[in-house]
């Protein structure tokens, strides 16, 4: 690649510019706003050419963004014409709930499910993930249940594999390579750290602020894990592919090249105990895979930089 010399650095890395706002990108921003309650469902959305000017894109962008989570089934009447309406929360929970559910992005069934493990008295969620971004979003839905009255767990078990501070990963990582400083995986660790910080105290509010029991324990993998896996209450394996892709990453205000994956996009596979010799065996060998990971090859660790 040729990179015009006014925009070269000293370092190799390309000076920071405006970076290009793709549909994904606004579908993945309406998206955390309609599952965040901050589009309610029922309302009519923004016209698209307020939208545009608000990202700073063409309508055509804004269309296509929408277009997508109209095949998610979060909005309707999406068209040249009138806004968009963001779709009923019975649809939303019809569409990923049960054996029956299509496999959907991280962002889009996973709060919904997670939710709905809250209606237990005893809930139990184990995490295998890069980051835990996607399950700390996901945390938000049964947190504002619970303050706002409609749910009440006596005791919440939370448990996350994550990757090891001190290992090399295998992604995110640069394109050109690592040098003796490697501003990707710090960067990588800062969010690990924060993602795992704020899920933690959120969770352990909930003892003050309704008396629920809370237990929230971190453990190290020594490897990078090429897929994501949630187990909900014993009952349900929620299972992604990191699917790695070649992408810019802004640090210290410069762009970066790397190979990292987009786990909140990444397609969630469900499987439910009860629902069929093979979606049962799944779970099971699951939680036995998490255990066996839990009890042997992990390690203690420790959410600072």
């Amino acid at each position: 690649m040729v990179v015009d010399p006014k925009h070269a650095a000293v370092n190799g890395r390309k000076r920071a510019q405006p970076p290009h706002t793709s549909h994904h990108e606004v579908a993945d921003e309406l998206r955390a706003r309609i599952l965040s309650g901050q589009l309610r469902p029922g309302q009519r959305m923004p016209t698209q050419a307020k939208l545009a000017d608000e990202f700073g894109v063409e309508r055509g962008v804004v269309r296509q963004a929408l277009q997508i989570l109209q095949s998610e089934r979060l909005l309707t009447n999406v068209s040249k014409g009138s806004p968009a309406t963001v779709a009923p929360d019975r649809g939303l929970t019809r569409m990923t709930a049960g054996p029956a559910a299509p496999p959907l992005p991280t962002t889009v069934a996973l709060g919904p499910r997670i939710a709905a493990a809250f209606d237990a008295p005893h809930v139990e969620i184990d995490a295998l993930c890069l980051t835990a971004v996607s399950l700390t979003l996901a945390m938000g839905e049964p947190l504002r249940e619970i303050h706002a009255g409609r749910m009440n767990p006596a005791k919440v078990d939370v448990r996350v594999l994550l990757p090891s501070r001190d290992i090399d990963l295998a992604f995110p990582v640069p394109v050109e390579g690592r040098g003796d400083v490697d501003p990707v995986h710090e960067r990588w660790l800062a969010m690990r750290n924060a993602q795992g910080q704020v899920l933690k105290h959120n969770l352990l509010a909930l003892r003050a602020t309704h008396g629920i029991d809370v237990r929230v324990t971190f453990r190290a993998l020594p490897f990078t894990p090429p897929v994501k896996l949630y187990l909900l209450n014993g009952a349900e394996a929620l299972f992604a592919y990191y699917t790695l892709g070649r992408h810019e990453a802004e640090i210290d205000h410069e762009y970066l090249e790397t190979y990292d994956a987009e786990g909140t996009q990444s397609m969630l596979f469900a499987f439910e105990q009860g629902a069929g010799l093979r979606d049962t065996t799944f779970v099971e060998q699951s939680h036995l895979w998490f255990n066996a990971l839990w009890e042997t090859i992990s390690s203690e660790l420790t959410l600072t930089s």
